[in-house]
């Protein structure tokens, strides 16, 4: 295991931010473009209310995910940088290994609770039953492909490059299957089979890549040594806790509004929403990258750079994302509905009107995307919590009071919940950066 610096020497925070997004985006550029053509394929050749078929079981099998699964990433980058800094490889371990057994359990919890769902409420929640057993794997195999233990060692030892090419099996792999599937007779079956197996084929990818990136850290004698992996990482229980829970919540946010265009509106209103939050969901996901590339060098940053240094970084790399969310507002408003006719066909072109809420949304996020690594690497990640509670609650009275007025009504409810979210985040970082500032001058 290679140090990902050495502490003496000044790190170019923001150079190396951007190096490390180069790789993701690598990657991602890649799947977008691939994305852009299997969603095309997926949505023609389903049809409008197949494809809510789709996208209700994916949406679902998501928000498992988020319930029953733990971001162990954040955990191995937030209290991994020293160890790997150090090179103390015993230590690096023990965290490793306690990461994989929540990941473990947390995949064996949501199959439970997707067996609950599916065979237990189907009647009760009007679920077609053509797709109950169907939607039950779909969500094992995702609980069992998301697990994020691996991708954190990658993260954190800084092998971005590792990554992009891993990731990059997924929409190759999506592309070429539903290529195969148009070709053999489209059905809702077929897409959840092709999406669940290259999505566990990349998982398993991820965990050789990181078993050979850390062989010392990795072997078996550092498991189960949680007294000693507590007492050296002081305060894991908290932010793994904490970061669970935020991560429950923004898959709420995520989720959410999808399952409730179902419920209330019916799965060809769903599927007509799912295109449209597509689309936004990309800005979304860049925004995920973004903040995978920020977060292990705000760890590092945070604790080998002086306090005036580390929040120039925190604004440099949050001008860039506002810039970036408002490029990206202009031209959903302007292509928006010519790429929903170009992938989805005239039947989805009254997605457009959906997607203008849905991008301010999308904005708002992007713009705030430094805010929660900002957070969480200097140890103040209940903070992010509380926002999150406080954009769920806008969330749910927005959807309950517009939902009548269709999915256009549910895109302005997760864009005014996700504006509030942008400005109490934004005065809570600029609270906690004036904080860390005196603390500086005081010593």
């Amino acid at each position: 295991m290679q140090p990902a610096s050495e502490p003496a020497k000044r790190r170019d925070g923001l150079s190396n931010i951007l190096r490390n997004l180069a790789w993701i985006l690598g990657g991602k550029g890649f799947g977008a473009v691939c994305s852009f053509f299997y969603l095309a394929i997926l949505a023609r050749s389903l049809g409008l209310k197949d494809f809510g078929h789709f996208s209700l079981i994916f949406g679902t099998a998501q928000a498992l995910v988020a319930v029953a699964g733990f971001q162990t990433w954040q955990t191995l980058v937030r209290f991994g940088a020293q160890p790997v800094l150090e090179e103390d490889h015993p230590r690096f371990g023990r965290l490793i290994w306690f990461c994989t057994s929540a990941d473990v359990l947390g995949a064996i919890t949501g199959c439970v609770i997707a067996a609950l769902l599916y065979f237990g409420f189907a009647e009760i929640l009007e679920l077609n039953p053509e797709y109950v057993t169907m939607g039950f794997l779909f969500a094992c195999a995702l609980m069992w492909s998301r697990l994020t233990t691996p991708s954190g060692i990658v993260r954190v030892l800084g092998r971005f490059d590792v990554g992009m090419y891993i990731e990059a099996v997924v929409p190759t792999g999506r592309l070429i299957a539903s290529g195969i599937i148009l070709w053999t007779g489209a059905s809702v079956g077929k897409f959840l089979f092709a999406w669940a197996f290259f999505d566990l084929l990349s998982a398993a990818l991820y965990w050789i890549a990181a078993r050979r990136l850390a062989p010392q850290a990795f072997h078996r004698r550092h498991f189960g040594h949680w007294n000693q992996m507590l007492r050296e990482n002081e305060g894991v229980r908290s932010f793994f806790g904490v970061t669970y829970v935020a991560t429950t919540l923004d898959a709420a946010v995520r989720q959410g509004p999808l399952l409730a265009v179902g419920y209330f509106l019916g799965t060809s209103a769903a599927g007509l929403y799912r295109l449209a939050d597509q689309l936004a969901q990309g800005v979304k996901q860049f925004a995920v990258l973004i903040a995978r590339a920020v977060l292990p060098e705000f760890a590092i940053s945070s604790m080998a750079d002086e306090a005036h240094r580390f929040e120039g970084l925190v604004r440099k790399v949050t001008r860039i994302a506002a810039l970036a969310g408002v490029t990206v507002l202009v031209l959903a408003v302007f292509l928006g509905e010519p790429l929903l006719v170009l992938i989805g066909g005239s039947d989805y072109a009254r997605g457009a009107v959906v997607l203008i809420p849905l991008a301010v949304g999308a904005a708002f996020e992007l713009a705030s995307v430094s805010y929660e690594p900002m957070l969480y690497s200097t140890g103040h990640a209940k903070y992010a919590l509380r926002v999150r509670v406080l954009a769920l609650a806008v969330l749910v009275g927005a959807v309950l009071a517009f939902v009548s007025s269709g999915p256009v009504g549910v895109g302005w409810a997760v864009a005014l919940a996700m504006s509030i979210f942008y400005l109490a985040m934004s005065a809570t970082v600029w609270v906690i950066l004036r904080q860390l500032r005196r603390k500086a001058a005081a010593a």
